[in-house]
């Protein structure tokens, strides 16, 4: 490995999953300003929006799309080229 390269910061931070507050602990170099408590010990705080916990791919659900508003707004815009 090339020295010098590599962040030096390494540590075990917590990433959290906003949308179902899901949490894991892993080591990771992320600059972060916020902590959080977990297990009476006190470590660096990643936010997130999606992880493999809310995933559709990871968890099998999908969120319905309204697709008849969205086909609606497509034919009122290209109406005007069908005359």
């Amino acid at each position: 490995m090339k020295k010098g390269i590599h962040p030096e910061n390494y540590r075990l931070v917590v990433f959290k999953d906003m949308s179902n507050d899901e949490t894991f602990i892993t080591r990771s170099a992320a600059e972060t300003r916020d902590t959080i408590e977990v297990d009476g010990v006190e470590y660096p705080l990643v936010k997130m929006e999606i992880s493999s916990t809310s995933h559709p791919f990871y968890t099998g659900k999908v969120k319905l799309v309204d697709t008849a508003g969205r086909i609606d707004k497509f034919k009122n815009k290209y109406a005007k080229f069908n005359k």
